[in-house]
């Protein structure tokens, strides 16, 4: 599979505990984008954070939190990111998605790319 350079960043913020379908969210969400045929996934745990209801989820000894927040990025090409935005806004029953352009410099074996001049 190819990225182009110019390519999109999907970023899920969610938390640990939430599901979908009998498992954690972000497990359906990282094997749809597989099924889908993304370029890759990425699940990212926080030690600390908090969200739209400001409570604080944290990995301190002492509140040990059930629910600490996790981040799923996902970079390919802009459409194929917009086909997979209405599938994921179906399995997310909150939380947030942010998208942002990105350059690839390398993707899987091969040469890093020259970086495209910023303007």
């Amino acid at each position: 599979m190819q990225v182009p350079q110019n390519a999109v960043l999907l970023r899920a913020f969610i938390g640990e505990s939430d599901r979908h379908d009998g498992g954690p969210l972000y497990e359906q969400i990282v094997m749809k984008a597989r099924a889908m045929h993304l370029a890759g996934a990425t699940v990212l745990r926080g030690g600390m954070g908090f969200g739209h209801s400001s409570q604080v989820h944290t990995a301190k000894i002492l509140r040990l939190s059930q629910d600490l927040p996790l981040v799923v990025e996902i970079v390919d090409r802009e459409d194929a990111i917009n086909a997979f935005l209405p599938v994921l806004d179906a399995m997310m029953p909150g939380g947030l998605i942010t998208l942002e352009k990105v350059q690839v410099l390398q993707y899987g074996p091969g040469t890093i790319r020259q970086p495209a001049r910023l303007t």
